[in-house]
């Protein structure tokens, strides 16, 4: 075998290739090629023998680590499907994504697990539960955990890699076009919906962008983004393909990466313009640009003020702006050639890949008329789990005549319609507008206004409520929430901000409430009219 068609195959080839090479590091610990490969079959035969079925879905709710990287690519070596978990999620929402997909097997660690005793109880359809140093901390756990133990077995991670191989549990067999991953990003409707890719979907993307990075076994990639995001995994993917190092870091404050760079020699880096907004603030290790290869921007629009204050900071090094799609993995690119002519643009389609700007009928727009950007190609993903209805919105066949699709070709071709507005110049290169729907873009994440609504009712602290995005210099977007007191109550701000800091992930708190008497204005369609209050709060605050 000399290509890579499946998502595993991207270790096992370069464990071939460099067995010798690290394809790991975290903190002090590094693991190479050949034991991550190792690692990764071991841990496919042990959930094997848990009977897990082709397709069956795998949840992995961990920091940063190697055990997050093994089970990520044991459960598709199994034929399995994996489901990362964004550490920063809170129980209610790891249950709602565990149900809402029908997880087998939940990978943690037993101080989350502690967290999720209450809600597990609600997955039908979890089974068993793996948990990492789950033996240096039986007794601990075995208190803990009681009842909750008996309904899903716990089973710690050495146990699970160390069970016998046996003949009867070979891996499922599975081809490129199957579903290897389900990656949840907040909806307009307030849930998160699960993006299904497939094994195609993401070794195309390494390659594609591998290629235009020009990622070798001589790199070290810092994965600094939520490998639960798209362009988070991305790092683990490009970085495999090439047989490169990845260097694991959670960090706590911007400080941390600029150490981990200079630490580890870091090659490669690529975040979202929050981190970089903070990062441009910093005295950067003079060194760091005599290794540093390329930062690559991503999950919003760069300032120029601080792309400027970044190639200041590391003249030597390129910049690439970079926009993309969970639901096609990634788009686009800015060649670093490019960037001092058009920093506003987010460049052509990366290999591959073709990007279209259609106008509502699906016909092509003229050169700077605003319309939609539409993604085809391989990294085209498979819709969203188990919503037909929003799939149907987002994936939708091709027009006939639309550039690459002649008359005479019968079976439909599904393309991403992403939703966001953008124009495309006479060269053909691409410039972000805007979005249509309301989603918010916070700290590199999307937010949907209903979700932060919807946990500021559970509270019962508020009458109605709306949320909005702001644009924020540092966060991309802030959010902000106009309430009505209670019935018959007061509405404490700083009670309902400390409520949302325990129920919500830190980038979803609120960065302002303002309180009104209500009723809260409505739309002909009798919903609480977000764009009038919006313009409104954005217009007085001018």
């Amino acid at each position: 075998m000399t290509d890579s068609y499946l998502l595993p195959d991207l270790i096992s080839l370069s464990a071939q290739r460099y067995p010798e090479n690290t394809a790991l590091v975290h903190g002090k610990g590094t693991m190479s090629y050949a034991a991550l490969n190792a690692a990764v079959s071991g841990f496919a035969s042990g959930v094997l023998n848990l009977g897990l079925r082709r397709g069956e879905r795998i949840a992995i709710y961990l920091e940063k680590r190697f055990e997050t990287v093994i089970a990520s690519f044991g459960a598709p070596a199994a034929g399995g499907v994996f489901v990362p978990l964004n550490p920063l999620l809170k129980p209610e929402q790891v249950a709602y994504i565990m149900r809402d997909c029908n997880v087998r097997i939940l990978v943690t660690s037993p101080e989350r697990h502690a967290l999720l005793r209450e809600t597990l109880s609600s997955c039908d359809d979890l089974r068993h539960v793996v948990l990492v140093n789950h033996e240096q901390n039986h007794e601990q756990n075995h208190e803990q955990t009681g009842a909750s133990e008996e309904r899903f077995p716990l089973i710690g991670w050495n146990q699970l890699l160390q069970m016998p191989s046996r003949t009867a549990h070979t891996a499922h067999r599975v081809i490129d076009t199957d579903m290897t991953a389900i990656l949840y990003t907040s909806g307009s409707t307030g849930k998160p919906k699960g993006v299904v890719l497939s094994h195609r979907n993401m070794v195309a993307g390494a390659k594609s962008v591998a290629s235009y990075l020009e990622n070798t076994a001589e790199d070290a990639l810092l994965a600094a983004l939520p490998l639960s995001f798209d362009a988070g995994f991305s790092q683990l993917t490009t970085a495999f393909h090439a047989g490169a190092k990845v260097v694991l870091l959670n960090y706590l404050l911007p400080r941390d990466v600029l150490k981990a760079l200079e630490r580890e020699r870091v090659t490669g880096l690529t975040a979202v313009p929050p981190l970089y907004i903070q990062l441009a603030q910093l005295d950067w290790p003079a060194g760091i640009t005599e290794h540093l290869r390329y930062f690559a921007n991503t999950g919003g629009r760069m300032p120029r003020e601080t792309l400027a204050a970044l190639r200041t900071r590391v003249p030597k090094t390129k910049p690439f702006l970079m926009y993309g799609l969970t639901e096609a993995f990634r788009s686009t690119f800015l060649p670093p050639s490019e960037v001092d002519k058009r920093p506003d643009s987010i460049g052509k389609a990366i290999p591959n890949a073709e990007i279209l700007v259609l106008r509502e009928d699906g016909s092509p727009c003229a050169p700077d008329e605003p319309g939609e950007l539409v993604h085809r190609g391989a990294l085209v993903g498979m819709g969203y789990w188990n919503d037909s209805e929003k799939t149907a919105e987002r994936y939708k066949p091709l027009p006939a005549n639309t550039p690459g699709r002649e008359p005479g070709l019968v079976l439909p071709e599904l393309a991403v319609f992403s939703g966001d507005t953008v124009r495309m110049d006479e060269e053909g290169f691409l410039y972000f507008i805007g979005r249509r729907d309301e989603m918010m873009k916070t700290s590199g994440y999307r937010v949907s206004p209903t979700e932060v609504e919807e946990i500021l009712y559970a509270t019962k602290m508020v009458g109605e409520c709306v949320a909005f995005g702001v644009d924020h210099e540092t966060l991309g977007q802030a959010i902000q929430v106009i309430a009505t007191p209670p019935q018959g109550g007061e509405l404490d701000i700083q009670a309902l901000l400390a409520e949302c800091r325990n129920r919500m992930p830190a980038y979803m708190v609120p960065h302002g409430i303002d309180v009104r008497n209500g009723p809260l204005p409505r739309n002909p369609n009798g919903k609480i009219d977000r764009k009038t209050l919006s313009t409104e709060w954005v217009e007085n605050k001018a």
